[in-house]
């Protein structure tokens, strides 16, 4: 393996990531006051890595050199496969790996929008309790409960997933944009400038910045962080992931602003089946191995072409060893019924 790889996609936690040089200077941000650190990894990263052991993923040469090019050139890598390649979990593995904390995870649907992804403000809740207030006579100093009446404006602002990414810690943190081909037409390009700059202004706090310069909001992770003159600004770039199933092209502007790494199907490539296994062995260990394995044969054989997603193998991995470990022509029949191809005109119907 290079020396210079960062990420080495092993498994095993190390300090790597502190070995980093320094970013381009196109790429080099300065951004403070600086945050406390991440939380550590969150239980979805264990349920996407396996508790049996965190055993790596299966990588190319070449997938290994463009996802450390991302990190060295603090670009954000777009990953496109078919569902179950891989997609997701690299931005857990390399949570994981390089020791960065919990996953900021921003899913993605058609009424997603930059706002919500970089922060919420809630008008109407500092409003009516404003007024509660004035009927009380308090002047601003008692809740609805008798708690005290927060005059911070912070108050009623929460960072988003990107929001959060974007905040000045010295780590980066990893963001993962999820399935961003299912956005609407614009969101893409609405990226851009976040991305690029590394920084987005809160409109709200920039209005009263000569009288309130500092304020500290609600993060994606549930702490406060200190925003200065409403600007928000990284210090180290996020790691940041943002996958697609394929099912659109991107706009050029965001691809020449992104790596893209393409992960093959596992049915079609023997790096893919590598990667599907030991997935398997994450989840499962090496306990039952030749049942996994002819399981495995029977996902990445039949129905050439079908579209197949790995949840479905690791569904019928686990239900087939449950209810009818001692039947083989049980467990086939079972594991076939679960694996049916996605894009099988009838699935699911009868």
């Amino acid at each position: 393996m290079p020396d210079w790889f960062v990420y080495r996609g092993t498994g095993e936690p190390h300090d790597g990531i502190s070995q980093l040089p320094a970013p381009p200077p196109w790429r080099d941000f300065d951004g403070g006051p600086a945050v406390v650190p991440a939380p550590p990894l969150g239980t979805e990263s264990t349920r996407r890595l396996g508790t049996r052991g965190r055993r790596g993923i299966a990588w190319r040469q070449e997938e290994l050199e463009l996802i450390n090019a991302a990190l060295y050139l603090r670009r954000p890598l777009l990953v496109t496969g078919d569902p179950g390649s891989g997609k997701s979990t690299l931005a857990h593995s390399l949570a994981h790996e390089l020791d960065l904390g919990r996953v900021l995870h921003w899913p993605i649907v058609s009424r997603s929008t930059l706002r919500e992804g970089l922060y919420t403000y809630d008008a109407i809740a500092r409003l009516q309790d404003m007024q509660l207030a004035k009927e009380r006579g308090e002047h601003g100093r008692r809740g609805e409960r008798g708690e005290p009446y927060a005059e911070d404006i912070g108050e009623y602002l929460r960072l988003g997933p990107l929001g959060t990414a974007l905040l000045p810690y010295d780590r980066p943190r990893v963001l993962l944009v999820d399935e961003l081909d299912k956005s609407d037409i614009d969101l893409p390009n609405d990226l851009l400038n976040a991305l690029e700059e590394g920084e987005f202004l809160i409109t709200e706090l920039q209005r009263i910045a000569r009288r309130q310069p500092r304020a500290d909001v609600l993060t994606d992770d549930g702490t406060r962080a200190p925003v200065q003159e409403g600007r928000v600004r990284c210090r180290s770039f996020p790691v940041v992931v943002m996958t697609s199933n394929g099912e659109r092209d991107f706009p050029a502007p965001l691809l020449r602003r992104c790596l893209h790494l393409d992960l093959p199907s596992p049915r079609n490539d023997e790096s893919g089946a590598a990667r599907l296994e030991a997935m398997v062995r994450a989840h499962f260990g090496d306990a039952d191995r030749p049942a996994h394995d002819a399981l495995i044969r029977d996902f990445l054989q039949s129905s050439p072409g079908s579209l197949r997603a790995a949840d479905q193998l690791l569904n019928a991995i686990y239900l087939t060893q449950q209810a009818v470990r001692d039947s083989e022509p049980d467990r086939r029949r079972l594991a076939e019924l679960l694996m049916r191809p996605l894009d099988q005109g009838d699935h699911g119907t009868r």
